[in-house]
């Protein structure tokens, strides 16, 4: 671990950052004397948030730190205790979580699979983390969860947009707040196909791991539902920065719309690629070629600067929504930091909110007492209205944000306009639809 502020065992009590002793780990240990992996039996409890502090998602992963700081620091009655007020659950007072004083250990996934899952098992073994949470990415994700199913600890997924994460990879050990790659699709083409008609010709380039996938094939299904066609799928690597050799081709395939699966830096370049090719200025087949990118945020707003204006995609949550929790949400982490916070901070402050909370109503630590008590529960305050942790998968339900680039943004932080909140119903779908098909969510692991 390193020794920076940011990467060190600390606790925050109003904003500050404080060294701890390290706990001892239960973890893969002869130890008969631990119910279960890392079990607390001092006066703190020590969390883990394993975030990309480097690589293409890095300005995602520095925002999560920020709302897991806040998060610990509004858990262990510091500041203006932001969401605990709007929370529709009670069982959190402001002392910790079951009276323990909260800590944390950080580590950087480096948007690596191999590289987040050492972090996360550092912190599990030589730190005694007993939650994980955290990361910009479902191939991270996916990696992390499944080692935390192996090692009995509770997985709170940070950004993971890929359907296999609570589809053919899910466990009963992780559970994800975020949205997913069918409920983009399913918000996502009514708006297009009242902006772009039905009649279009799309073109597609996808990041090449799991989000990327199924992202795609969530994208391709339901506009060929409204009569699109797809005329091409070409995979990009995550590590690329320059897409102009990528974009070329799209010139001559009779595509008139170009679907970007790409996400964080990498949506920034080929955004920036596709305005550099003329393709906004475009018209083919008769029509205004037209630029749709699935998934965004603030954050890649703020990346691509005015190559984002008025472009079309979907968010988890946005700063500029008007329910209680999140104007909470957004005057305590505004207070701190002197800016809005993205999704990606909003979704790893919900998810370490909602972990405490399982606790408290659990009464226990124990993993399988906090899964039971997250399965099939209902909340409110946190953003996004009425939200549900599904029992079968594991999957939050909540309403899902149609978003569009600002034409004339009102500042910096104002980037992105609402165009529509989809209501929870339109984008709910039973736990065997096939694109979530495969795998078993099997049973918790309390390990030791």
């Amino acid at each position: 671990m390193s020794n920076t502020k940011l990467t060190r065992r600390g606790v925050l009590k109003s904003g500050a950052v404080a060294g701890a002793g390290v706990a001892l780990p239960t973890i893969f240990t002869a130890s008969s004397a631990a119910a279960f992996t890392n079990e607390p039996t001092g006066p703190s409890v020590t969390l883990g948030f394993n975030v990309p502090q480097t690589g293409p998602y890095a300005d995602e992963g520095a925002d999560e730190l920020r709302a897991f700081q806040l998060a610990v620091e509004h858990l262990n009655g510091g500041g203006d205790g932001g969401m605990l007020g709007t929370f529709s659950s009670k069982a959190l007072k402001g002392n910790g979580i079951l009276g323990k004083e909260v800590k944390f250990v950080t580590g950087d996934t480096q948007t690596k699979s191999d590289a987040a899952r050492a972090s996360a098992k550092s912190m599990i073994e030589k730190d005694g983390a007993i939650m994980i949470s955290g990361g910009s990415s479902s191939g991270v994700a996916v990696a992390v969860q499944g080692l935390c199913q192996e090692a009995g600890i509770i997985f709170m997924a940070g950004l993971t947009h890929s359907n296999d994460t609570t589809g053919k990879d899910k466990k009963a050990n992780g559970f994800r707040h975020f949205f997913n790659a069918y409920m983009s699709g399913a918000a996502l083409a009514p708006v297009l196909s009242k902006l772009y008609g039905n009649d279009r010709r799309a073109y597609h380039l996808t990041a090449d791991y799991t989000w990327g996938w199924t992202q795609q094939a969530s994208i391709a299904a339901a506009t060929e539902a409204l009569g699109w066609q797809t005329v091409n799928n070409v995979l990009t690597p995550l590590a690329q920065t320059d897409f102009s050799s990528y974009i070329a081709p799209v010139l001559n395939s009779g595509a008139d719309v170009l679907v970007l699966n790409h996400y964080g830096g990498n949506m920034v370049n080929s955004l920036t690629n596709a305005v550099q090719f003329g393709l906004r200025d475009k018209q083919v087949n008769g029509k205004n070629f037209e630029i749709v990118v699935p998934l965004y945020s603030e954050l890649m707003a703020k990346g691509a600067g005015a190559n984002i204006k008025g472009i079309v995609g979907s968010q988890n949550w946005d700063w500029k929504l008007q329910d209680e929790g999140t104007k909470a949400f957004v005057q305590s982490f505004g207070t701190k930091y002197g800016f809005p916070p993205s999704q990606a901070a909003q979704t790893c402050y919900a998810q370490t909110i909602l972990y405490a909370d399982a606790v408290e109503r659990a009464g226990s630590f124990n993993p399988c007492a906090v899964a039971e008590a997250l399965e099939g529960f209902e909340f409110d305050g946190l953003g996004n209205g009425k939200t549900l942790y599904r029992k079968d998968d594991h999957q939050c339900f909540k309403d899902v944000l149609v978003v569009r680039g600002a034409m004339t943004p009102e500042s910096e932080f104002h980037l992105v306009e609402i165009v529509e909140v989809t209501p929870t119903e339109q984008v709910t779908y039973a736990p065997d639809h096939p694109m979530f098909a495969g795998g078993a969510l099997g049973t918790c692991n309390p390990g030791a």
